[in-house]
């Protein structure tokens, strides 16, 4: 007999829709929130419900659902370790606070099919910008674990995703004043592996975006050095290929999440446009979203 697949299931065990949230257009920083459909589509604005804050991250848990933590006040410049979690509907709840290090300009990304995990960063201890190695663990019931020491060069302005089903990877951002492309990966029980050296031919780069796509794969794209429309895909075992030259418009601080399944979405950043990724890890070229522009969001999947 055939398996029963419920119905509001992933086709190849992705999921089916995304959320954009936060950011900050010019100076203001925002709560702001734009749904990804199951077809590519992305959403007119929606207020947020939390506070405003940018340079903070996302990730998916308990299979359908997501959480965003961490980032900053502007123009305050106070970093926060609040969290807002995302239900299998894409509805944003209010602040809850966590145990976790105040940072921001970290990576997150899930592992395990149903947890996830934030990492890396920068704050204010001992003095300002100090990056970290630091990561919190997301159980699948949406809850912050306390912080550990990370494994793996301290650095921000990086950006995570999960590939091979139940594994995750982070990679690029800033080493003291240097971009870097070095990458670390995470098991399926959340362990952060040591640094990996950069594959000859890809671009060392921070504020890239990244997300899954093919049911096991991923792909790294844009980001600043300067800014650039380049991607690296993902293979199923972690590897980062050589660049693949831009298609899309060159954009920075812009974000990416998984959509219908085994899709991607590259969207925000430098401009409003989003560049949508087929589910063999074809970039497309620009086209024109409802969503207002900004920068240094956060996004993730759900559903």
């Amino acid at each position: 007999m055939f398996p029963i697949v419920p119905a509001n299931s992933a086709a190849v065990g992705g999921n089916q829709e995304g959320i954009f949230g936060f950011g900050h257009d010019g100076s203001p920083t925002t709560a702001m929130t734009n749904l990804v459909s199951n077809t590519g589509v992305v959403s007119s604005d929606v207020s947020g419900v939390g506070t405003a804050r940018q340079h903070l991250a996302a990730t998916q848990f308990g299979e359908d659902k997501g959480i965003f933590c961490f980032g900053y006040l502007n123009p305050s410049g106070v970093d926060q370790s609040m969290k807002n979690l995302v239900s299998n509907t894409g509805v944003v709840a209010s602040d809850t606070s966590t145990v976790g290090l105040a940072r921001r300009e970290l990576g997150a990304c899930g592992f395990g099919g149903d947890k996830g995990i934030f990492t890396f960063g920068c704050n204010e201890t001992p003095t300002s910008g100090t990056q970290k190695t630091t990561c919190n663990i997301v159980s699948n019931g949406g809850v912050i674990a306390s912080d550990t020491s990370g494994i793996g060069s301290a650095r921000r302005r990086t950006c995570a995703t999960q590939y091979g089903e139940d594994k995750g990877i982070v990679c690029m951002g800033q080493i003291g004043g240097s971009y870097t492309a070095v990458s670390n990966l995470v098991s399926n029980v959340g362990i952060m592996q040591t640094d990996t050296a950069a594959v000859t031919g890809v671009t060392a780069r921070a504020e890239p975006a990244a997300c899954a796509y093919g049911g096991d794969k991923a792909i790294f794209g844009f980001g600043w050095s300067p800014n650039t429309g380049i991607t690296n895909l993902i293979s199923n075992t972690g590897i980062v290929a050589a660049d693949t030259a831009a298609v899309g418009s060159a954009n920075s601080d812009g974000v990416a999440c998984e959509w219908g399944g085994d899709k991607g979405i590259f969207c925000l950043g430098s401009s409003s446009n989003k560049n949508l990724v087929s589910n063999t890890g074809v970039v497309a070229s620009d086209t024109s979203t409802v969503a207002t522009q900004r920068s240094n969001p956060a996004a993730c999947s759900f559903n």
